[in-house]
């Protein structure tokens, strides 16, 4: 917490709204709500108001907006803020949609056309400098805020990366970061520019020189009575072509220090409150849009806000008590499974979507629901069996050799510091080549290559993606590629892992049969389901799992099973004749969609193309994402859809068929009965309607996939039980299609049998076969 200031009895939070959503929305997950509106701007945004609270107990807070109209800046420039890309309609519906959020939180929102947030703030800041006994937090996600610092009574709380990494600024902080003034900041804009508002500048001045010449004569100003006599500015120390630039770029400076200014003059009228805001917060309210935008773990933390309001003596978040793990557990999946959506439902969860006041009554509430609508047999016979199954293999665990993982960081630590050194070299020069700035200034201003993308701030982009497309352009970037692929496999597995172990060298993880609306499991504290498996480098991880003595390792893995799905789900004749007559049907696609004599595609291409295809169909791929995965135009990937569904009418059939029951009775269900319900089908917003059309189409086909996993998997284990093979044959490891056992070497040829027969019979009489490959090895690598 700030202590408040001596002498100073009020404290005002100004909050730059925009600027605090735009980071939220580029560093939080991409969160959605059961009706399919984006919430994770909105989730971070909410974390700032609680760090507001906790931190600063405002006795006033104010947002201040931007607005969509054009602003006098944009008036007398047109180039105004031109690099930047239009707002992502999420984002922007996020923007609408905090409105609400301060409307809960009892918050006063300023804006005015023609003006930016920047102004809001410097116009309030303004208005109340004759408060002798009132200080100013201006809270914002960039450092353009700055200039209204002071020591008297603003500062400036700016974030860093994340939510929890933050940074207050007053006058002296700013001067030990820029070495200069806040009030300096707009003419350090004027000389330098601003990529991120596109402002000029005075071409040719960088960073580095707009410091020297500010910290040498003070301000724009006396840096142009100083270049009327050039023989005394050189005798400072700067060369004849700064001298050169600054009186070529005197316009441009002048004009940049206008659209750098932050206004105080803007047309709004604000008034301090006279109650004490952080003392009476509307906890009901606020409860109330949490719950909306279903905040669930943020319902639960509202006690840190301390309000003493008469709502905040409101019953506290329900304790879990005397209820059993496993049977909360249990209710819990029972939750699930009547609403997919409940991603990990808890017992707040279960109360609350029963409206009961004891989990009692909620768990006969939730079995009566479960009967109604014919979901019981799903319940019972499905995810309930699964339960022990899921925790002996937890119990068991899988181990792992401490040694081979310790050799394996010694050599990549060894291999990482040869590349860095490679990296240094055709640089020129040692930078951190984990930060993105300093990469982006080496790649694109030392080595001069094109930047194919920019960030939302307008520094060129340095992410995977656009390292991949760069290349060939320099053999820096492959190195890059390398270092980062290595680093990650250090810190994320070979140096973690070890750490995670128990005495007997064992790893267990923890299944979540509820971690996923599609039906599927997840895996987590380590998630074991996505040990590398792509490059040289992460498969050798998968050496160091290995079976005990007396054991091997035995993989059965389904081939191609949602595509085996969607044929049995569409009756699509072609595509039931290929899987029927045993054909590979990356192959058989390729055919239809390629003709043979196209010279620029070799037969691997051509199957790899069909692969995207097929898949790209089975997770609801539009034009443009087949266009990006297939490297194509636009036009080709339509062209290519379109033969597709030429090919196999079926499955358009089968698909368009699907959004239309989803449409009228709001979900869809498995070929065995799971149920995903999809409420963004009813949104008044175009894109999410779409995304929810492209999940119905797609969660038939993802979760029969997954039923048929779990069915084998207690129908393994019952075979199992029946033959006493316990203790000889143990489930590992269940990883998307695929399960893993350890079995003792004298069972291998019998389970090598008896298991895949078992899996590729769970459906019964099905038009479709569902092969399973068998692989075995005394440690993962070799499966």
């Amino acid at each position: 917490m700030v202590a408040k200031k001596k002498g100073h009895k009020r404290r005002l939070v100004l909050l730059d709204v925009h600027a605090i959503l735009h980071r939220a929305f580029h560093g939080m997950p991409d969160f959605r709500s059961t009706k399919g509106e984006p919430t994770g701007a909105l989730y971070g945004l909410a974390l700032m108001l609680f760090s507001v609270v906790k931190d600063f107990e405002p006795d006033a807070v104010a947002a201040c907006y931007d607005l969509p109209e054009p602003t006098f800046r944009d008036e007398i420039y047109d180039d105004y803020k031109a690099g930047r890309d239009k707002p992502d309609d999420t984002l922007i519906a996020q923007i609408e949609r905090s409105r609400d959020m301060f409307t809960a939180f009892g918050i006063p929102i300023y804006e005015h056309a023609g003006f930016e947030a920047d102004d809001m703030l410097g116009t309030i800041v303004e208005q109340t400098k004759g408060e002798k006994d009132l200080e100013i937090i201006v809270a914002s996600g960039d450092h353009d805020t700055l200039s209204l610092a002071d020591d008297s009574r603003v500062r400036v709380y700016t974030l860093r990366k994340g939510f929890n990494d933050t940074v207050l600024y007053d006058k002296k902080a700013v001067k030990e970061k820029f070495g200069f003034g806040p009030e300096r900041l707009p003419d350090y804009k004027a000389l330098r520019g601003d990529p991120s508002d596109n402002i000029p500048g005075v071409k040719g001045i960088g960073e580095k020189s707009a410091t020297e010449l500010l910290t040498t004569f003070g301000s724009l100003d006396k840096i142009y009575s100083a270049i009327k006599k050039p023989e005394k500015f050189e005798g400072k120390g700067f060369k004849p072509r700064i001298l050169k630039l600054l009186q070529e770029g005197k316009e441009d400076a002048e004009f940049s220090l206008i659209l750098a200014t932050i206004r105080r003059d803007a047309p709004i009228k604000y008034e301090l409150p006279k109650e004490n805001w952080s003392a009476s917060l509307p906890l009901a309210q606020i409860r109330g849009i949490f719950e909306e935008l279903e905040f669930r773990s943020l319902v639960a933390r509202l006690v840190e806000l301390g309000a003493t309001a008469p709502d905040s003596s409101e019953e506290a978040s329900p304790e879990k008590g005397d209820v059993a793990d496993e049977e909360l557990l249990s209710v819990g999946i029972g939750l699930w499974v009547l609403n997919s959506d409940f991603n990990r439902p808890d017992l707040e969860d279960i109360l609350k979507y029963t409206k009961k006041e004891t989990f009692a009554e909620a768990r006969e509430a939730i079995m009566h629901e479960l009967k109604e609508k014919g979901l019981l047999e799903i319940y019972e016979e499905i995810e309930l069996p699964l339960m022990p199954i899921l925790r002996r293999a937890e119990s068991r665990g899988i181990i792992v050799d401490r040694a081979y993982l310790k050799n394996l960081s010694k050599e990549y630590t060894k291999e990482l510091k040869k590349i860095e050194k490679r990296i240094y070299k055709h640089a020129g020069s040692e930078f951190n080549i984990n930060s993105p700035k300093q990469l982006g200034v080496v790649l694109f201003e030392d080595l001069g290559l094109k930047p194919p993308k920019k960030t939302s701030t307008g520094q060129a982009s340095t992410n995977a993606a656009v390292l991949e497309k760069l290349k060939d352009e320099h053999e820096i970037v492959a190195d890059i590629l390398a270092y980062r692929e290595l680093a990650k496999l250090l810190s994320t597995y070979i140096d973690s892992i070890p750490e995670l172990l128990d005495d007997d060298s064992s790893l267990h993880t923890t299944f979540v049969q509820t971690g996923s609306a599609t039906g599927r499991f997840a895996s987590r504290d380590p998630n074991l389901q996505n040990i590398p498996i792509r490059s040289e480098h992460g498969r050798a991880i998968r050496e160091a799992f290995k079976a005990r003595p007396g054991y091997e390792l035995v993989a059965f893995d389904y081939s191609q099973i949602d595509l085996r799905a969607l044929a049995i789900l569409s009756g699509d004749k072609l595509i039931e004749k290929i899987f029927s007559e045993g054909r590979d049907i990356h192959d058989e696609v390729a055919k239809y969609l390629f003709a043979s004599g196209q010279d620029e595609l070799d037969d691997r291409e051509r199957r790899r193309r069909a692969k995207v295809i097929n898949f790209g169909i089975v997770y609801g791929m539009g034009v443009n994402a087949l266009r990006a995965q297939l490297g194509t135009t636009r036009k080709e990937a339509e062209e290519f859809h379109q033969a597709y569904f030429d090919q196999f009418p079926g499955v358009l059939d089968y698909l368009e068929e699907t959004k239309k029951i989803a449409r009228k009775q709001g979900y869809t269900e498995t070929y065995f009965g799971h149920r995903r319900y999809y409420p963004g089908l009813k949104s008044p917003i175009e894109y999410v309607q779409k995304a929810a059309e492209r999940q119905a189409a797609n969660a038939p086909i993802q979760g029969t996939s997954a039923d048929i996993i779990k069915i084998a998997m207690i129908e393994i284990d019952q075979m199992l039980e029946s033959k006493g093979l316990r203790g000889e044959v143990e489930l590992l490891l269940q990883i998307h299609d695929e399960l893993i056992y350890e079995i003792k070497t004298d069972q291998i040829e019998a389970m090598s049998e008896g298991i895949p027969e078992i899996m590729s019979g769970v459906i019964k009489d099905s038009p479709i076969p569902l092969p399973v490959k068998v692989a075995h090895g005394k440690h993962w690598g070799q499966i």
